[in-house]
């Protein structure tokens, strides 16, 4: 018995944020001007050349005006004073002056993931057989397993495993940059120099592979450990013999440091990465991040995002209550809940017995997310921890929405999020909670790589597919697939009425035979793929 200890960290209660950020929350707002309001772009000097309102921030002891949000509308900034503030009063204050679209609170959000305590022996088997939520035999080790409890991962890489033009932003606590997994797979600014110049005057100077929105630096180092578990789960370097596999392993990974070193972090921090993702080429954003409070600025980001093709992914967070946790609860983001190694709803994950994975009505769909082995900051050697939330749900969703993109780069946001949905299993888990179709527990159930990214081929048949012939139909398990000589070498997938995969394999002569007396009756699926095109034929078992 080999005990090991991992270092225990809360971030979920609100009253468990550091008390360095919570002390300071009330000397910081966000205002958006209206659009008929004139005004001067504040530079090096603290007023906008607005008489009333450089009064007022004189009055309040204005240390920073700082852009936020949309720089290239510059509309919007963060206002931070010398000292704290009575929040409702100062609000109203601005409010009164009616300059703004709105005048909000630099609100402050968490990580939705926590990394566990164990003392249990470490596996002797490969480090890929912990990752159950890819691929689950049953025979996990750390708690009760069910067999295909799993996104059918494996399956999937039959059919995609990423490209690198695609560019997946991890909004977090930033990485351990020189991890092996992660060697190759930064994304580069190749507009930046490392020079102390803003060559591509996007606003922030030496972002060569991303930047510290918590400490407004050019390294996005993670100090927590979140982001380097997050960002390892969507990319870490696959079909390496070393550690994890990512779910995509090909794609770069832009990070954007948004997460202190106690897990937290204000909005103004979160929607400037948003609009940093998006504006420099990211077309999926991770964020398994959430705050309790709903925000005009953040929102706006969010959108922006979403018409621009970006596809926002996001947590639904960890208190085991229907609370809706921003942001996840916008319209524009897919929302992630997280399950089990058993197909049930995490609750409760094993580092609280009051914790587990929020549900409600903004809910997408849910993925594996508890006792996630994965990487460590603060080695490159260490592979034994593990963390659960669905923080580490999230990164699946998002690693697979990577390779539906990969597969059809054409693809909105809003292809993704439907494929993602009416491709998940539904009534996998609990069933007084996943009950038949979309639930305020499930969504539209747990997701499959397998079954999303055969769904680009589903009802487009190439033409030497069209002649195909299945007989006798009904059959008591026994039937033949007839071909041409030139569909012979095509690849058959059989899955039953659950979305399993019962068998796979080529079609290696013309006519044929299959057997599947010791299957239960019901209906079966025979999927037959060519030159990426699919057809699907209906079996029926007697």
């Amino acid at each position: 018995m080999r005990k090991i200890t991992l270092l225990v960290l809360l971030i979920l209660n609100s009253s468990l944020i550091a008390q360095t950020i919570e002390e300071n929350n009330i000397n910081r707002i966000i205002v958006k001007f209206k659009s008929s309001v004139k005004y001067e772009t504040p530079g090096n000097e603290n007023f906008f050349n607005h008489k009333e309102l450089d009064q007022i921030n004189e009055e309040n002891g204005i240390k920073y005006i700082i852009p936020s949000g949309d720089r290239k509308k510059g509309d919007t900034y963060l206002l931070i004073f010398d000292s704290r503030k009575d929040i409702n009063h100062i609000i109203n204050q601005y409010k009164s002056i009616n300059l703004f679209e709105y005048v909000e609170e630099d609100f402050i959000g968490t990580g939705g993931g926590k990394k566990a305590t164990i003392q249990a022996t470490v596996p002797n088997d490969t480090h890929f057989s912990r990752q159950y939520g890819l691929y689950n035999d049953g025979t996990f080790s750390l708690t009760s397993a069910t067999n295909d409890a799993d996104i059918d991962m494996e399956l999937g890489w039959d059919i995609e495993t990423g490209n690198q033009s695609i560019i997946v932003a991890v909004l977090d606590a930033g990485i351990k940059l020189d991890h092996p997994e992660f060697s190759g797979r930064l994304w580069v600014n190749s507009n930046e120099t490392l020079n102390g110049i803003d060559d591509d005057n996007n606003g922030y100077i030496d972002d060569i592979n991303g930047w510290d929105f918590a400490n407004n630096g050019k390294s996005p180092a993670d100090d927590h450990g979140h982001g380097t578990n997050v960002t390892g789960i969507i990319g870490a370097n696959s079909n390496n013999n070393l550690g994890y596999s990512g779910v995509d392993w090909n794609c770069k990974l832009m990070i954007a440091k948004i997460l202190d070193q106690n897990n937290s972090g204000y909005y103004s921090w979160w929607t400037d990465a948003i609009y940093y993702a998006v504006d420099n080429g990211a077309k999926i954003i991770n964020m398994s991040v959430g705050g309790s409070s709903s925000s005009f600025t953040m929102k706006a980001a969010i959108d922006y995002a979403y018409n621009s093709g970006v596809t926002v992914v996001a947590c639904m967070m960890n208190e085991n209550n229907s609370t809706t946790y921003y942001p996840a609860g916008y319209q524009n983001t897919i929302a992630v809940g997280s399950t089990d190694p058993n197909d049930e709803r995490s609750s409760p994950f094993s580092w609280s017995a009051t914790s587990g994975s929020n549900y409600g009505s903004h809910i997408d769909v849910v993925a594996p997310g508890s006792y996630t082995y994965g990487l460590d900051y603060q080695s490159n050697t260490n592979y034994n921890v593990y963390w659960g939330g669905t923080s580490q749900a999230t990164p699946l969703v998002a690693g697979l929405s990577s390779l539906l993109l990969s597969q059809d780069s054409s693809r909105t946001p809003s292809d993704i999020r439907t494929i993602i949905r009416n491709t998940a299993e539904d009534q996998v888990g609990n069933s007084s909670e996943d009950v038949p179709g979309f639930d305020n527990y499930y969504g539209y159930g747990r997701i499959n790589a397998y079954q999303a990214l055969l769904t680009s081929g589903i009802g487009l048949e190439h033409n030497s597919l069209k002649s195909l012939i299945l007989s006798p139909n009904p059959n008591t398990g026994y039937f033949s697939i007839t071909v041409d000589q030139n569909q012979v070498g095509s690849v058959y997938r059989i899955i039953d009425n659950l979305g399993r995969l019962i068998d796979k394999g080529i079609i290696t002569e013309q006519n044929q035979a299959f057997d599947l007396s010791d299957k239960p009756k019901g209906i079966y699926r025979i999927q037959v793929s060519n030159e990426n095109m699919v057809k699907t034929l209906s079996v029926v078992i007697q």
